[in-house]
């Protein structure tokens, strides 16, 4: 305080000096003791230094500055903790006294313990929210009685009484209001009726009255002022609607009549007074009228609405230094951070929050917002709504413009810790220019003003397609090859049904992305295979804006989409079928892939966690749309060099693993539920990955091959459910269930096709075996190249005490003393016989798999390695993948490190190039050309030398 004093002016000091003498005085004549312990005359001479409204209060009541009042005011409780002390009289001129020296005293307290340094910024906001949540509660409550008593309780058609419900939008709703804010209210009410009293009422009008009422309680001026300041003109059809509307009539209007900026205004809307039960109801009611299902870019143009008629209002007024409305404000932090939300919302729960801070730790938690971004923003907002409380302290006004007069910025720095005005200035100027610059950026991405003013030839062909084909020369001319094609897709994009039926406003939207498509697919190597593509993705989202404004408002990503529809077939036909994936190409996360097995099945278990309904077809396409995404993403990252194919291949397992536990989990809840749970701890049952999927080698289409165990010792057990199984029936059903599901085709598509012939006797065998006769088929039975997909298996999902007996049997089956020689001749014989029955090679192609030197060489290479040498180094079975495996036998000295490094390497390529051929949907064909013939002579090298004879 000392160091405040010291930078005070004449002025200043002597304003506080002769006001604290005045209340000294004032304490006097009232017979008011003024204990000054623990520095209370610092912190009532700092209070009186920031606000005239705490003079005023302090100078009406010098009860307040008694020792019960001090109390209070270093009370870190909020308003809620005092309700006793606003019980409100029966006569209305009682009421509305009791409710404004009630709002008084506690906001003189918020006062106090703000500019004494006792409360941060956040305790501040959400105590001042609390403070009008109380106020709310009261005056409804009294309002309630009054009208009752006359009219009696309103009711529903089953007679059950209805309660007025009192949401709060805007910062009341986010628990952040400001000191003089009026309260952003929408009233409404469950369902329609009459009241139950002597002079019965529709429900309608019974409340129509009582929120007439309740503002006059609230806001009416008296001698003692206003309780609080509401506003209704964000309810439907703003000043012109009724003041209450029942929830259907609610939600009517929001399905019919709802703009873009009303989605805004109840992002962070929550019941604050009444019946909060049936207002939680309500805000389920208009969930999907505030997040859409789907990724919506359309919120892009209700911002630029209604940014626009704030930039008008500024211009009109003279707001530019407005800490709310003028550039750099208070605001744009508010719509920059409220844009992801509801682009996101509707497919991301965790944004779903009401708070600006928390609002943006969600965004930047998800990766929406880069974490250097989400710290200039949160430093910028507690900066400008610290400014802007004091302005309102200051005089308990309305206000967000600093004041003009020097001494009251003199006050406004000194109680905000600053030397002087113009450093606080320097400092709101800095922060402003950084909202500013990222609020463009978020309005404006880079590239878009220049995307948007499409080339005229563009515009031109885009307009000549919809009256005729474009002729050959046009289009050639605009770098279009195969001209006669483009030309009729053109044509029939733009005479089709959907495009005929579209509104006038998404029409034009169409308009201007056609032409910035043409040019965007021009730029890529392929442009008339990219359009072409193009068309059919804008054919397959004409009817769904938000794909348009999508592709509009991104021009980077929509020149990355361009390029992968000209590069990679399977990713293009992925987005067409499923246009959901745009996300995937246009995320600003893009480079930020799931790396680890754990870290995909937390995303697959937060994806199905935030679903509403726990419903096995709901959760099942929830699961093939995250499925989808991951595996696309993992193709962009392959096809953009960014992950090399081994990693890929990896990753592209990791993922059916996780997805095959996922599915299990669904599978076996759905057969408690029927059937009821067999004794003993755990499931009891686990899933073996055979194939790509064991040797974590799986591909962008690859199917699953899967083999089922048990334990034996419950197949006689009964479950326990209203409908028992014995074990094995049981058992039986869980795999079937766990095929079926894998296989079922949802509106996301197809999880995976499934392949269970590798079981014990094959097609023939039960789909589902006990470990003890697993085993013995294994040991007994099991041809060698049964042995080789043994080597590539390993549990995937299931009961860990079953996977790990599974593990046992495999490595005591596989450890088996074995001739060198016969395993080497039974394996090549194998390999013989594939390589004459599956080879596509001819003298112009290679098969990448089946080919001499090809994959399989080095698969069958690898396992008849291991197969005839795991009894003197168990080690070698610990790996299942190609790469992981090259590096065991290097270890065990099987090869030499010049064939382990030539092994490594033709594997990464034959394997990156059989990626490549199914990402542009062709065969797992290769031309016959000097590298891929040195590969396949090497390996064929090394078998040889080996003693294998492929």
């Amino acid at each position: 305080m000392a160091a405040m004093s010291s930078r005070e002016s004449p002025a200043l000091r002597a304003l506080i000096d002769d006001r604290y003498a005045e209340l000294m005085a004032r304490c006097r004549a009232a017979g008011v003791l003024l204990y000054d312990d623990a520095g209370v005359a610092e912190r009532i001479r700092r209070t009186l230094l920031a606000s005239d409204f705490a003079f005023e209060v302090w100078r009406r009541e010098p009860a307040l500055l008694a020792a019960q009042g001090l109390e209070r005011l270093r009370a870190s409780a909020d308003a809620g903790a005092r309700l006793d002390a606003l019980r409100l009289p029966a006569d209305e001129a009682g009421a509305l006294a009791a409710l404004r020296r009630f709002r008084h005293a506690e906001a003189l307290r918020l006062v106090f313990r703000d500019v004494n340094g006792l409360d941060e910024l956040g305790e501040t906001l959400a105590a001042t929210s609390v403070l009008y949540e109380v106020l709310l509660d009261a005056a409804l409550g009294w309002c309630e009685r009054t009208l009752a008593a006359r009219f009696g309780q309103p009711r529903d058609a089953a007679g059950v009484r209805q309660r007025l419900v009192v949401m709060g939008l805007g910062k009341l709703g986010g628990g952040e209001l400001n000191f003089s804010s009026d309260v952003d209210l929408v009233l409404a009410y469950p369902h329609g009726g009459q009241t139950d009293g002597a002079r019965p009422l529709d429900n309608g009008e019974f409340f129509t009255r009582l929120a007439r009422q309740l503002l006059r309680l609230l806001g009416e001026p008296t001698v003692d002022g206003i309780a609080a300041r509401v506003d209704l003109r964000l309810r439907p059809f703003g000043q012109a609607g009724r003041l209450v509307l029942s929830f259907a009539a609610m939600e009517q209007y929001y399905q019919s009549e709802g703009r873009d900026w009303e989605r805004y205004a109840w992002i962070k809307a929550r019941p604050v007074a009444g019946d909060r039960l049936a207002g939680k109801r309500l805000l389920e009611l208009l969930r999907p009228f505030v997040y859409r299902k789907y990724l919506d870019y359309t919120a892009f143009a209700g911002l630029r609405e209604m940014k626009a008629l704030i930039d008008a209002e500024v211009a009109r007024k003279d707001l530019a230094d407005n800490l709310k409305l003028g550039p750099g404000g208070i605001r744009e932090i508010e719509f920059i951070v409220q844009l992801v939300q509801l682009i996101r919302g509707g497919r991301e729960p965790s944004l779903r929050v009401r708070g600006l801070l928390p609002a943006l730790a969600a965004c930047e938690a998800r990766g929406l917002i880069p974490a250097a971004r989400a710290r200039a923003l949160r430093a910028a907002y507690g900066f400008l709504r610290r400014l802007e409380n004091r302005v309102q302290m200051l005089r308990d006004a309305q206000t967000h413009d600093v004041p003009e007069d020097a001494l009251s910025r003199e006050r406004i720095a000194l109680g905000l810790d600053y030397p002087d005005w113009p450093t606080l200035a320097a400092e709101l100027a800095r922060h402003r220019a950084v909202v500013a610059e990222e609020f463009a950026a978020v309005l404006m991405p880079p590239g878009r003003g220049a995307a948007a003013a499409a080339a005229a030839d563009d515009v031109a062909l885009w307009r000549q397609a919809a009256q005729a084909p474009p002729t050959v020369a046009q289009l050639e001319a605009a770098g279009f090859a195969a001209a006669g094609e483009v030309a009729e897709a053109l044509h029939q994009l733009a005479c089709s049904a959907p495009l005929r039926a579209m509104p006038a406003r998404t029409r034009e939207q169409l308009d201007r992305l056609l032409p910035q498509l043409i040019a965007a697919a021009r730029q890529t190597q392929r442009p008339a295979v990219s359009l072409l593509r193009l068309c059919r993705l804008v054919q397959a989202v004409a009817r769904r804006s938000s794909y348009l404004a999508l592709l509009e408002e991104q021009p980077a990503a929509r020149l990355r989409l361009a390029r992968l529809f000209a590069d990679h077939a399977l990713l293009a036909e992925r987005v067409i079928a499923q246009p959901l994936l745009l996300d995937d190409v246009l995320d600003p996360r893009i480079d930020q892939l799931p790396l680890k097995r754990a870290d995909i099945a937390a995303e697959i278990s937060r994806a199905l966690g935030a679903l509403d309904e726990r419903e096995a077809e709901a959760e099942l396409e929830r699961l093939n749309e995250v499925k989808d995404s991951l595996a696309f993403r993992l193709g962009l990252a392959f096809g953009d060099g960014r992950v090399d194919a081994v990693a890929t291949a990896r990753r592209l397992a990791a993922l059916a693993e996780s997805v095959v536990g996922a599915v299990l989990a669904l599978a076996e809840r759905e057969l408690v539920a029927q059937h009821g749970r067999l004794p003993g701890p755990g499931s009891g049952f686990a899933v073996l990955g055979y194939g790509s999927l064991g040797g974590e080698e799986l591909g962008f289409a690859s199917d699953l091959d899967l083999v089922f165990v048990y334990d034996g010792a419950r197949a006689a057990a009964q479950s326990d459910g209203p409908r028992p199984l014995d074990g094995m029936r049981w058992y039986q059903r869980l795999a079937q269930r766990v095929i079926n599901w894998l296989t079922a085709l949802t509106r996301a598509g197809r999880l995976y096709e499934v392949d269970a012939r590798l079981r014990p006797d094959g097609s023939k065998g039960l789909l589902v075996s006990s470990l003890e006769s697993f085993a013995a088929y294994q040991q007994a039975r099991a041809w060698t190249w049964e042995h080789q997909a043994l080597l590539r298996a390993r549990p995937v999902a299931g009961d860990a005490a079953v996977q790990a007996a599974a593990t046992a049997v495999r490595r005591e089956v596989l450890s088996a003393v074995r001739d060198p020689a016969a395993v080497r001749d039974e394996v090549s014989a194998m390999r013989r016989r594939w390589r004459a029955e599956r080879d596509r090679s001819d003298a112009a192609w290679l098969d990448l798999k089946q080919g001499p030197g090809m994959l399989l060489d080095i698969e069958f290479l690898l396992q008849g390695l291991v197969l005839a040498h795991a009894a003197r180094h168990p080690a070698l079975l610990e790996a299942t993948a190609t790469a992981a495996l090259i590096k065991a036998c290097h270890a065990a000295g099987l090869i030499g490190p010049a064939h382990a490094d030539t092994l490594a390497a033709a594997h990464a390529d034959l394997l990156g190039r059989s990626l490549a051929c199914t990402l542009d949907l062709r065969p797992r064909l290769a031309p016959r050309e000097p590298t891929l013939e040195r590969i396949g002579n090497q390996v064929q090298a090394i078998a040889a030398a080996l003693g294998f004879a492929f």
